[in-house]
């Protein structure tokens, strides 16, 4: 880690910059497609269902395949990442409750304030930007927000509606989790690596052709489906992009550097997997539910404009 002061400082986050800019520029690029409708939003939704359900899942099975679990999995970094999110995430909940905000609507401004674009954005950008060894802790990060905090806003909102927890709701977690790509592709990968066979020469040239695939297609994606975003309620969505793109990043700093025992590298990726803008699935869940859509499509759409430059500047912070 280090102070970013002086000229020295000041020609790394440039440096850090130019490495970034190419995969904002894809987003543009998609963005632009989206608003001419050269790309309209029903292709958007099919290239989306390519990305999650085919190229990611292949680059994270690949990726998978070759860790073992003792490289994803560390509990002081686990506890770091859960720690730090989950006093961003309170502090979200004590301001919307602060603003007479109901259960459900305060439960998807939290997720905003919380839950990067890690599977997306993050994957294919930090492991290029901080070396192959990040994608164990991208990997814990993106498991913990899927697993934890996903489930959490499903239980908030159906657990609200219904006035009570049964387990119709706990069902419909499980069944979430079963059946979401991303978790799947990760734990075939890590019993795979578990069970110690080698990935044929075909197979790894199948994955990692249609692996390759999600960089490119993802970011297009974004870009994209952004283009369909209306920026409304500003303000919220403006304190909801600070939280992602600057508070969840410091608390998670503080818990990785001065709070746990976390290896510095692991940390600095840790922290750059907690300063990604907001994540697409949250407008799906606040479309799907019903609740405050424009509010996340807002948030979406200015944090991922301005993490052109936070993103950046941490990174030339924690990078090696």
């Amino acid at each position: 880690m280090r102070p970013l002061v002086g000229a020295a400082n000041a020609c790394r986050m440039v440096e850090i910059f130019l490495k970034t800019l190419p995969f904002f520029a894809l987003i543009g690029l998609g963005y632009l497609a989206g608003v001419t409708r050269f790309f309209t939003a029903e292709a958007t939704a099919y290239l989306t269902k390519f990305v999650f359900y085919f190229a990611l899942s292949a680059m994270l099975f690949r990726f998978s395949a070759n860790l073992s679990f003792a490289d994803i999995w560390d509990p002081w970094l686990a506890a770091a990442y859960l720690a730090g999110t989950t006093v961003i995430y309170l502090l979200a909940t004590a301001v919307g409750l602060f603003r007479g905000l109901d259960i459900q609507t305060n439960a998807i401004e939290a997720q905003c304030a919380v839950i990067g674009n890690t599977g997306f954005l993050g994957v294919p950008m930090l492991v290029l930007l901080l070396g192959q060894e990040a994608i164990g802790t991208v990997m814990l990060a993106l498991s913990i927000d899927l697993i934890v905090f996903s489930s959490l806003i499903v239980i908030l909102i159906t657990g609200s509606r219904d006035g009570r927890m049964s387990l119709g709701v706990l069902r419909t977690v499980g069944m979430g989790l079963l059946k979401n790509p991303m978790i799947v592709s990760m734990v075939l990968g890590l019993l795979w690596s578990a069970a110690a066979l080698p990935i044929p020469a075909p197979m790894n040239e199948f994955l990692s052709i249609l692996g390759s695939a999600a960089t490119p297609g993802a970011l297009f994606a974004i870009g994209a489906s952004l283009a369909t975003k209306a920026a409304e309620r500003l303000h919220v969505a403006g304190w909801l992009s600070f939280c992602k793109l600057v508070l969840h990043p410091a608390s998670v700093a503080i818990a990785a550097l001065w709070v746990f025992p976390v290896d510095p590298y692991r940390a600095g990726v840790i922290i750059s997997a907690a300063a990604l803008p907001v994540a697409g699935n949250v407008y799906i869940l606040a479309q799907h539910y019903g609740v405050a859509p424009q509010r996340v499509s807002a948030s979406i759409l200015i944090s991922t404009a301005f993490s052109i430059l936070t993103v950046s500047a941490v990174i030339a912070w924690v990078g090696p």
